[in-house]
């Protein structure tokens, strides 16, 4: 047997790559065995499309660069406008539709204040229907971009979700869709570059900025912006600049009256010199 040095022996080994577990996509299964074995899995997401697993996919880095961007700008806003709770980390909720029950879960969605279902802070899965669901759209497969532009489009509307957003690096693989009364979703028709959410009065975002995503320090002072982004920011600047114009005003006038209190000395002295020679000259002639 080929002998080991002492060298080898003590060189650490290398650790084993760690084997991705197998996908279950397509795996039929029960929805309480999916609640029950699926739904928290960790390395996997799936969602339950009527009795079968499906595998979320997985978008690129750019698509998720405009994902964190528009999820901080929608922060912003709830956070100047607390009139609805943002949900992330892909939590599900149950959508029992006419061709069959779906659980899906968006990327991030929307749980207004008023909707009949609340949101609670134990919940790990929504017992409602989202108010807005947005998607961030992954291109890499035909089904992927399929699934997202029209198979949860189509489920979205149908379980009455209000607003639906796909986000993408291109402009052209991104949509905004407003449910209409009759149950079908129809696009939000920007007004000047700029789509502004019915569920969300208030709410407000160019479409130039999701691929340009400017800082959000620079938005407070775009008129787009300027409502809901960072405020407290602008009036704490804007408390600043008076109290400086307050200060300077005051420098201004202590400096007048310092002025007009050394002008008044000055005089005084004057006068007295005046009086002095005055003095002087008529103790000269009597003299």
């Amino acid at each position: 047997m080929p002998q080991t040095s002492l060298a080898e022996a003590r060189r650490p080994r290398a650790e084993p790559e760690p084997v991705a577990p197998p996908s279950q996509a397509a795996r039929l299964c029960t929805e309480d065995d999916y609640w029950r074995t699926y739904y928290l899995e960790s390395d996997i997401h799936y969602e339950w499309n009527n009795g079968r697993l499906e595998e979320k996919p997985v978008s690129d880095y750019e698509t998720f660069q405009v994902y964190h961007w528009f999820m901080l700008l929608l922060g912003h806003f709830l956070r100047a406008r607390p009139m609805a709770k943002l949900v992330a980390l892909e939590m599900g909720f149950r959508l029992p539709l006419p061709t069959g029950t779906v659980i899906r879960r968006p990327d991030f969605g929307v749980v207004c204040n008023d909707n009949p279902q609340p949101l609670l802070p134990l919940d790990v899965s929504y017992h409602g229907v989202f108010d807005v669901c947005i998607e961030a759209l992954s291109d890499k497969e035909r089904r992927s971009i399929e699934r997202d532009t029209l198979v949860k489009k189509a489920e979205y509307a149908a379980g009455g979700v209000p607003e639906y957003y796909i986000l993408h690096r291109t402009p052209e693989q991104q949509a905004f869709f407003i449910r209409t009364p009759a149950g079908v979703y129809v696009p939000i028709s920007p007004e000047d570059g700029v789509i502004r959410s019915r569920v969300l009065p208030g709410f407000q975002f160019r479409l130039a900025d999701l691929c340009g995503r400017p800082e959000h320090e620079r938005l407070r002072d775009d008129p787009v912006y300027a409502a809901f982004v960072l405020p407290g920011w602008r009036e704490a600047e804007q408390r600043a600049a008076a109290e400086a114009r307050r200060a300077d005003a005051e420098a201004q006038r202590a400096d007048a009256e310092g002025e007009a209190r050394r002008q008044a000395e000055r005089r005084a002295l004057e006068a007295e010199q005046a009086l002095a020679r005055l003095q002087a000259q008529l103790a000269d002639r009597q003299g």
